[in-house]
């Protein structure tokens, strides 16, 4: 999942932030909990307010979240 999701960083630099949370980290329980992580892989299209826009668990193709990223952009 990673080159899909760093070539998606490239895609859509500054119109997109990325954040990527290390699931060992124990500073990142918090967030975790919050956003209701359960497994991995996880994804999560945050506005910038908090709201969670669209959760994907499990694989997720490139085209599955350009669909939905453009979606969002262009509402």
């Amino acid at each position: 999942m990673a080159p899909i999701v760093h070539g998606l960083e490239v895609d859509f630099y500054e119109k997109i932030r990325f954040s990527f949370l290390d699931i060992d980290d124990p500073d990142n329980q918090t967030i975790m909990r919050e956003l209701g992580f359960r497994v991995q892989p996880e994804f999560y299209l945050v506005d910038a307010e908090g709201n969670v826009l669209q959760k994907w668990i499990g694989p997720v193709t490139k085209d599955q979240f350009e669909q939905v990223f453009n979606d969002y952009l262009n509402e």
